[in-house]
């Protein structure tokens, strides 16, 4: 339920103009779905194809995520893509314990603007690119990294070995944590927390809807107590512990894999030009066909943001050379140069290769190996640096059949390694804002 490449961010509005025939359907808090089941609460976010609301399930007495698609005829074709994809992870995870976002109902939905279809999905937490500019681009402890990437492989060994599915657009937008404070740290915080907003809905709905907002009362006047309790020991309103007293091991960092609107089976695929720019694999670039690599590929970009705060990748245009090609050049700068058989393997292989295989139009490159470059420009230590490239370099080979799988990822020493100097000592003092910043749970949306 994130934004996929094409969406607005979260900061932005959709604009009125969409809310039109074949376009969004206008929800208003306390509006009901499939029949009364579920009542809309807040809005969460939005996408080109797309709106997500904080929704009340009246059955299960669970906040969910409820996605509304775009009514008109290529929205609705694409939201059944989706539904096929979800329906087929879920079936196969009846535990709810492969790290995947949880389809929970589907439905259509009947408005001034045409039928949409929803989705109802498990509600979940901030994604990992808030975690990241709230941590103000610094960089995870690897302590996090780790624990974090292990439930990102575990989530792509249950679609690649499993299902056969490739994801097409893993990114720090599309995974979700759990939640956003460990409630064993912060006791306020996790009574408030499943509250999120008294559910709105009809004031004459019945006993069941009273019940529910009698408890939910009930709850609310125990956290406010707690808060009003905390801050008298605190001497004030300002509450909470100094910044530089804070730090991120409050963060419940299990998270899920979301957005599957691009998704495709590996024996089944229907775009050549697939992945965010900054996580696009050569081979995408190339267009020299793609398999279950490229989401290695893009897990490994995702990691060293997570470790860094920068993107890998981060390819302009230049005079005389496109981003493509830009990208190409970082790539090469990073890793070395591009094996030949690789670089003129692909339909658009000439557009940015001789046949000696070097680069037409950016002819001078800076190497900097990756584990140098941690050093360098992050500060990492030696033993660090040396450990998280050893991970992170084969995920990062330019050919893809070389590439790790999920599960051998899973099995590397790296990620059982603990206590290491970079990780619990990287930027600590500048992660003081997290605890008070993710304050409101986002969800964004996917096509």
């Amino acid at each position: 339920m994130s934004c996929s490449s094409s969406s607005g961010s979260e900061e932005d509005e959709e604009g009125m103009e969409s809310y039109r025939k074949g376009g969004y359907h206008a929800v208003r808090v306390g509006d009901q779905f499939a029949g009364g089941r579920y009542i809309a609460q807040r809005k969460l976010g939005w996408g080109q194809f797309s709106t997500v609301w904080l929704a009340y399930d009246t059955r299960t007495s669970e906040f969910v995520a409820l996605k509304i698609q775009k009514s008109a005829a290529q929205f609705a074709q694409a939201a059944l893509h989706e539904i096929e994809v979800l329906s087929a992870i879920a079936s196969g995870d009846p535990a709810n314990s492969r790290c995947i976002v949880r389809l929970i109902d589907h439905f259509k939905h009947t408005g001034p603007n045409g039928q949409h279809l929803c989705m109802v999905l498990e509600f979940l937490g901030d994604s990992l690119l808030r975690l990241i500019r709230y941590n103000r681009y610094k960089g995870l402890g690897l302590n996090q990294v780790r624990e974090i990437c292990k439930c990102i492989l575990a989530g792509l060994d249950y679609l690649h070995r499993e299902l056969g599915i490739i994801h097409t657009d893993l990114k720090p937008e599309n995974i979700l944590l759990f939640s956003t404070i460990d409630p064993s740290k912060d006791p306020v915080r996790s009574e408030l927390t499943p509250i999120l907003e008294r559910p709105e809905g009809n004031p004459n709905g019945g006993t069941t809807m009273n019940l529910i907002e009698k408890k939910l009362k009930r709850r609310a006047r125990r956290a406010v107590a707690k808060i009003s309790e905390r801050r008298a020991s605190m001497g004030g309103l300002g509450g909470g512990a100094a910044k530089s007293e804070r730090n991120l091991d409050g963060i419940d960092v299990r998270c899920k894999v979301v957005d599957f609107g691009n998704a495709c089976w590996a024996d089944n695929q229907f775009a050549q030009e697939i992945q965010t720019r900054q996580y696009r694999a050569p081979e995408v670039i190339l267009q020299a066909g793609y398999s279950f690599s490229v989401d290695m590929w893009s897990f490994a970009c995702t990691a060293f943001e997570l470790a860094t705060g920068d993107m890998m990748f981060a390819p302009s245009s230049g005079q005389g050379f496109g981003e493509d090609e830009d990208h190409l050049a970082l790539m090469m700068e990073l890793l070395g140069k591009m094996p030949r058989k690789v670089a003129i393997g692909g339909a658009r292989s000439k557009d940015f290769f001789d046949r000696h295989g070097d680069l037409k139009r950016i002819r001078r490159l800076k190497f900097w190996p990756l584990d140098r470059l941690l050093v360098d420009r992050y500060k990492f230590s030696e033993n660090d640096a040396g450990e998280f490239a050893e991970f992170l370099c084969p995920l990062l080979d330019f050919a893809p059949e070389k590439r790790p799988t999920a599960q051998q990822c899973l099995q590397h020493p790296w990620l059982s390694l603990r206590n290491s100097t970079q990780g619990e000592m990287n930027n600590e003092a500048n992660l003081g804002n997290l605890n008070v910043g993710l304050s409101n749970l986002q969800i964004k949306v996917g096509k």
